[in-house]
């Protein structure tokens, strides 16, 4: 009897998880990405990864280059159902709540990509994330960094000194107080206007992207000064899937995605990291000066950071977020 019993346990058992394994899933995947960049390559290695980890159990249809909506409207897409999952920026939501762009992009505040992953995943990070993310419908899977950005300049950037009065295009937001909280005279505009405003002297520089991305479109060809490393800014891709559709993922399926996107975001730093150093040795043997500031001087920058995120932070997300990044700043050393 006691035979039978178990023989028919282990059969039911085995039933069940035979079911379980033909459950297949397929995402719906947007980024602004093209395929053929470094974190596209990555993105559709890491899409590889869950289908092969998964046995096939979970695959990806992705839309590379916002193939589908707006970069803009990719994370409402996903909300609503258009599509399951987000791999853009939460810089791009700052309109829903401010809070995003503090995990889009908190300027001035670390000095690496990987101080940065450590706020996330030990320095409560991800807990004040998701809740953010929950509360618009959908789950924060992580974030993944290309690197630090440098700003461009026709005249020497050596220090803090240098940026009062120093005219050059900045992107809408946060940005504009920071550097003006610095004493600069930031000029917002289409980065398609860059080149003719810094011919026509109308700025004398730019904030951009990393070294490599500004270097393959010319920008040093004009601009023969730069920030490197980088410190003002460091903004951050994120992967969000609907919170509906992550509910909806087995326990395993949902290792499986966070575990390879891990994976999938620190190669991209790394391989981002060899590039603009190639992108760096490159530049000043062509005749371009690169100017690391010194630890006190990027304290001095950190200082006007903090206090354009005190202005910026007006929803309770934002504060949370705010005062999560501060502490952690202060566990690192970063700030007294």
């Amino acid at each position: 009897m006691l035979r039978t019993l178990m023989a028919a346990t282990a059969l039911t058992a085995f039933s069940l998880s035979g079911a379980l394994a033909q459950d297949n899933f397929t995402l719906r995947i947007q980024t602004h990405l093209s395929p053929e960049s470094v974190s596209g390559k990555n993105a559709s290695q890491f899409f590889d990864d869950i289908q092969v980890m998964s046995g096939g159990r979970l695959t990806v249809e992705p839309f590379f280059s916002s193939a589908v909506v707006k970069s803009v409207e990719t994370f409402d897409a996903a909300v609503n159902g258009i599509l399951d999952g987000d791999m853009t920026g939460g810089a791009y939501q700052t309109g829903k709540d401010p809070a995003f762009q503090f995990v889009g992009d908190p300027m001035g505040g670390y000095d690496t990509p990987w101080q940065m992953y450590a706020f996330l995943y030990n320095g409560g990070g991800m807990e004040a994330a998701q809740a953010l993310y929950n509360q618009f419908g959908m789950h924060l899977v992580g974030w993944w960094i290309p690197g630090q950005e440098s700003l461009a300049s026709t005249e020497p950037l050596p220090g803090p000194e240098a940026l009062v009065d120093w005219k050059f295009r900045s992107p809408p937001g946060m940005e504009t107080k920071i550097f003006a909280n610095m004493g600069a005279s930031p000029i917002v505009m289409d980065f398609t206007e860059v080149f003719t405003a810094l011919e026509s002297g109308i700025i004398e520089g730019t904030d951009h992207s990393n070294l490599s991305t500004s270097q393959s479109v010319g920008i040093y060809d004009l601009a023969k000064h730069a920030t490197y490393p980088g410190f003002h800014s460091m903004p951050a891709d994120h992967f969000a899937l609907n919170l509906d559709v992550w509910n909806g993922l087995p326990e395993d399926l949902q290792r499986i995605i966070e575990v390879a996107f891990q994976k999938c975001a620190f190669r991209t730093t790394l391989d981002y990291q060899v590039d603009i150093q190639r992108a760096a040795n490159e530049l000043e043997e062509s005749g371009v000066t690169l100017y690391n500031w010194s630890a006190a001087d990027r304290a001095k920058f950190r200082e006007a950071s903090l206090a354009a995120w005190d202005e910026f932070a007006t929803s309770d997300n934002a504060k949370a977020l705010v005062q999560k990044h501060k502490e952690f700043l202060h566990t690192i050393g970063l700030l007294d």
